[in-house]
């Protein structure tokens, strides 16, 4: 029997590798494809970098039915591509992990969208090597583990300054379409992960759940944002 395909999609400044360890305790479940978005790691130079391009790239990579799963900004991406005419028929299932469907206030993600412009100018001035230290010390990421911090960091310093201000400039939350109002229309089952930590994405994956019709809620003990780099083998178990 032919073995189900999962497509695991990164978030900003990582790329497909940030998902070897819970490939690796996936075992022999799924074919597991998880591949550079544009803007990133293999894929800097690619452009435009924008949602229907990487929809397109997605599609073309996987197979005609396939499991998706994505982890922050990746989880933005597979959700839209779940709701688009291309992957609606496609997708199978979803896993979102510390994601959400995008600012649904105007004005909120007006801001969003100018302040990550600014700091695409910033990537792009100052260099990679001020804007990782920085990205590294977000409150989001206060609390990983020092190993975890370290690969994530060493990740984000192998980053293009190019590839992650275009990647900002085209997927960021500001610019991505929000999808609340859309969330009822997902009938494929939805398994919402987040960190025990992660207050603020704890609250947005109870409020996806609430309007997703059919939606399990997981949160992971001792994980804060990234729970698939801290505890990829509890992510695995729930893929």
């Amino acid at each position: 029997m032919a073995r189900e395909t999962i497509v695991l999609l990164h978030g900003f400044t990582q790329t497909g590798r940030s998902w070897e360890p819970t490939i690796a305790a996936l075992g022999e479940r799924y074919r597991a494809l998880a591949p550079d978005i544009r803007g990133h790691g293999a894929a800097a130079a690619a452009r435009p970098v924008d949602v229907a391009s990487v929809h397109a790239d997605l599609l073309a990579l996987a197979p005609e039915r396939f499991a998706l799963a994505g982890y922050s900004m990746g989880g933005r991406i597979a959700l839209s591509l779940a709701l688009s005419p291309g992957g609606r028929e496609r997708v199978s299932r979803l896993t979102l992990v510390g994601a959400s469907p995008g600012i649904a206030d105007p004005d909120e993600r007006r801001a969003r969208r100018a302040a990550d412009e600014a700091l695409a100018d910033r990537i792009e001035q100052d260099g990679i090597e001020a804007f990782a230290a920085a990205w590294s010390a977000l409150p989001l990421f206060a609390d990983q583990p020092p190993t975890v911090a370290q690969a994530a960091h060493a990740m984000r310093l192998a980053q293009s300054p190019a590839g992650l201000a275009a990647a900002l400039r085209g997927l960021g939350t500001g610019v991505m379409e929000p999808l609340w109002e859309r969330l009822p229309q997902l009938s494929i089952p939805v398994t919402l992960i987040v960190g025990e930590r992660d207050a603020k994405f704890r609250a947005l994956a109870e409020r996806m759940a609430q309007s997703l019709p059919n939606a399990a809620l997981h949160v992971i003990a001792d994980a804060g944002h990234a729970a698939h780099l801290e505890r990829p083998q509890a992510v695995a178990a729930l893929l």
